[in-house]
């Protein structure tokens, strides 16, 4: 932990605290129940100072760094995701583009809100034919004097039916591509926004996933945060949220590695404990080496944030964590044996989140298609 500061060895010592005293013994009952934080422990986060560990003192945050934040996440996510996805959210997600580009009356009206756990905002960018192909979305956004008025679906809208707020990514002008893209954010109760059935998937229990319709959604064009034309910075400002995503990644190789490690010196077969053979001791150092990595490069593309970080050192970080964690906790399953199968040894939950992880943010095949361009620094077109 050499890379930590004395302050951030702290807040990491004290975040497990917490996370032992009131996550820990939750995580297998709300991964059964599938029920997203209920109201009251996101009120504690709150209260903690949680949720504004990177956001201005003035919006009533703590001002610190994204580095403070995900040494936090990491910590919680270990013990429990659900309390981990809304610090995630709230430090590295659409509260943080609203900080970086939004009027100074959104950011007083929104933020504080967010910090305080009375309110979450959650992003909302894929469309059923938009999905890596961020920029072929088709939900539009038209002027109507001092409104927009919104039309069209979105997808994959990880909090959609639980989030107060919605950052919609959306078209606000004629012009084609990323020209047209914008983001203004959207109230639940905003008439003629409805939500789809709850998304049954296979991990991410308790992180509500819906469509969202939109029929003649009418918000004011005061609450636009980025106007047609700004996807760039919407999509750098992504790339803070994409190291948040690394390190729910990261936290469920790390746990999964804990957990492996007692296993491993207390099962016994043949007489002797497991981890006395050398293909287990192979196995353990293989998924040591793979976490430690992974926590170096997210390190490594946090401390670059001047307030964003280098973007293709966030491509390589979350390409290799998402990778990475699937890696470890198929290894720790299979060291594990039956047991790894049975959910009361939390391993089958750490491989189902894992799988969901790679795939948000963008897929480790867009992050390598990424992580050339910058390497190279040359654009690369994807369509014909």
């Amino acid at each position: 932990m050499s890379h930590l500061t004395a302050e951030q060895m702290q807040l990491r010592e004290s975040a497990g605290a917490v996370a032992d005293r009131y996550y820990a013994d939750k995580a297998l009952e709300w991964d059964a129940a599938a029920t997203h934080l209920p109201d009251e422990e996101r009120r504690r986060l709150g209260e903690l100072g949680y949720l504004g560990i990177a956001i201005g003192e003035q919006w009533g945050g703590s001002g610190g760094s994204l580095m403070d934040a995900l040494v936090v996440v990491e910590e919680v996510a270990k013990r429990c995701s659900l309390p981990a996805f809304q610090i995630f959210e709230a430090n590295t997600g659409p509260a943080r583009v609203v900080e970086l580009y939004g009027t100074e009356e959104q950011r007083a009206r929104y933020l504080p809100e967010i910090v305080a756990g009375q309110a979450t905002m959650a992003i909302s960018i894929s469309e059923p034919n938009a999905g890596s192909a961020a920029t072929d979305m088709l939900t539009r956004g038209k002027v109507d004097g001092d409104t927009i008025v919104i039309n069209g679906q979105k997808r994959w809208c990880s909090g959609a039916g639980a989030a107060e707020y919605y950052l919609v990514y959306l078209r606000l002008s004629d012009e084609r591509g990323a020209a047209g893209i914008g983001a203004v954010i959207v109230p639940k109760d905003a008439p003629g926004l409805t939500f789809g059935p709850r998304e049954q998937l296979m991990g991410f229990r308790g992180v509500p996933s819906a469509d969202m319709f939109f029929d003649n959604v009418r918000v004011p064009a005061s609450d636009v945060v980025v106007p047609a034309g700004g996807f760039s910075r919407l999509f750098g400002a992504f790339s803070i949220e994409r190291l948040g995503n690394a390190t729910m990644s990261l936290s469920l190789a790390q746990a999964a590695l804990d957990r492996t490690a007692a296993y491993v010196q207390e099962r016994q077969q043949f007489g002797r404990d497991i981890v006395e053979f050398q293909a287990v001791q192979t196995q353990l150092a293989d998924m040591v080496m793979q976490v430690e990595a992974a926590r170096l490069l997210i390190w490594r593309a946090a401390m670059s944030a001047n307030p964003l970080p280098d973007v293709g050192q966030v491509s390589v970080a979350k390409c290799f964590a998402n990778e990475m964690a699937k890696r470890v906790t198929a290894t720790a399953m299979e060291l594990h044996g039956g047991y790894g199968y049975h959910r009361e040894y939390h391993v089958e939950r750490y491989m189902r989140d894992a799988a969901g992880w790679a795939i948000a943010g963008g897929t480790p095949a867009i992050q390598r298609t990424r992580i050339a361009s910058e390497y190279l620094g040359r654009r690369f077109g994807q369509r014909r």
